[in-house]
């Protein structure tokens, strides 16, 4: 298993961007231990219905705030208090904004250094997104906008929670320029194929046939990075989206969701449609599942051993680059890896397949 450093991406361990680090319906008031970049955090949501991630440990003694199921602070159900978490060991209640506003036992001024570190995240998608950055910024882009979620034709996804892959994240996103894979590893042949890198996004355009998702029939696909840890697939003209999301977990260490939203066919989709959309999901989760096992697998690729016909990997690891250096330095790696990208011998578009 390699880190970044083995990969050469830049001086930060863990990219910046905007990550999935939780399905919705995980997160309640029972505060929820989880492991993203390299730390321990803790989930919850607040009586208000907003949700928070914190990091883990109470500076008062290094109690973590969500690992506890016998404290009395547990029992009465005042670990999450309003929009508050108290620590279980001796009930430190700290604010939305990390700061410890009470301390139960003592009257003398709560210390100023008596605060955990929040994090800024969405509620979007089914999905609690959060941002990272290892410069401590705001974020500098948006997550992307998915116009067919309120559209009521189309059903919404539930995630499939896919685990954790040994790999580094680099090795998930070569797979947008991947071409050559197609056939051997989903039953192609791909018919048409190109990478277009612009800005924040990196972009693919394909068609190809899958023996198991459409037999017989044209799969064409635009598939597209939202910085560094969220893909969205539109299938056919958007009928169906695809949506995956990778947040690292430990340097060279990977957690993944899947979810697919379908259309009814209808102009409302009915309670009934769930069935055929949980159909279409587990179709897509299979084909994907062909990449996954690969990645699981696989010993890490530094440099891969690029000949004609494959993709534009050299610009995809460019393109990556500036979520792993200062966001100063991202318009100069933007620059050198925009562009649109044909494979040697491959028809870039349809019209110009024979």
């Amino acid at each position: 298993m390699a880190g970044t450093e083995d990969y050469g991406l830049g001086p930060f361990t863990f990219p910046r961007g905007w990550f999935v680090v939780a399905e919705a319906k995980e997160v309640t008031n029972r505060p929820l231990a989880v492991r993203y970049f390299g730390q321990d955090l803790v989930l919850y949501r607040g009586e208000s219905g907003k949700v928070y991630m914190v990091d883990a440990y109470c500076p008062h003694m290094g109690t973590h705030l969500a690992k506890n199921d016998s404290s009395y602070v547990v029992q009465d159900h005042v670990h999450v208090e309003g929009d508050n978490i108290r620590c279980p060991y001796h009930a430190w209640r700290f604010g939305p904004d990390g700061r410890c506003n009470q301390i139960p036992y003592s009257k003398a001024p709560i210390p100023a250094a008596a605060k955990i570190r929040t994090w800024k995240v969405e509620e979007k998608y089914n999905c609690i997104f959060a941002w990272h950055d290892p410069e401590g910024g705001e974020p500098d882009f948006d997550l992307p906008v998915i116009t067919q979620w309120d559209d009521p034709a189309f059903v919404q996804w539930d995630l499939d929670h896919l685990g954790e892959l040994p790999c580094h994240p680099k090795e998930i996103i070569d797979n947008i320029c991947d071409v050559a894979h197609l056939g051997p590893t989903h039953g192609g042949p791909c018919e048409y194929f190109h990478n277009v890198f612009n800005g924040i996004e990196a972009r693919q355009f394909q068609g190809s046939y899958h023996r198991d998702l459409a037999p017989g029939v044209m799969l064409e696909t635009d598939t597209f990075y939202t910085g560094p840890g969220i893909l969205l697939s539109y299938f056919n003209g958007g009928y169906q989206v695809m949506f995956i999301a990778h947040t690292p977990v430990d340097d060279g260490r990977v957690k993944a969701w899947h979810g697919l939203l379908v259309n009814s066919g209808k102009e409302k989709a009915a309670p009934e449609d769930k069935d055929m959309q949980i159909a279409y999901q587990a179709g897509s989760l299979k084909a994907f599942a062909q990449d996954f096992d690969i990645w699981r697998n696989k010993a890490p690729c530094i440099t891969p051993m690029a000949v004609p016909g494959d993709g534009p990997y050299s610009k995809a690891k460019i393109w990556y680059q500036q979520f792993y250096n200062p966001r100063s330095e991202a318009a100069s790696f933007q620059a050198r890896a925009n562009g649109t990208y044909k494979v040697h011998g491959m028809p870039a578009v349809r019209e110009d397949v024979a």
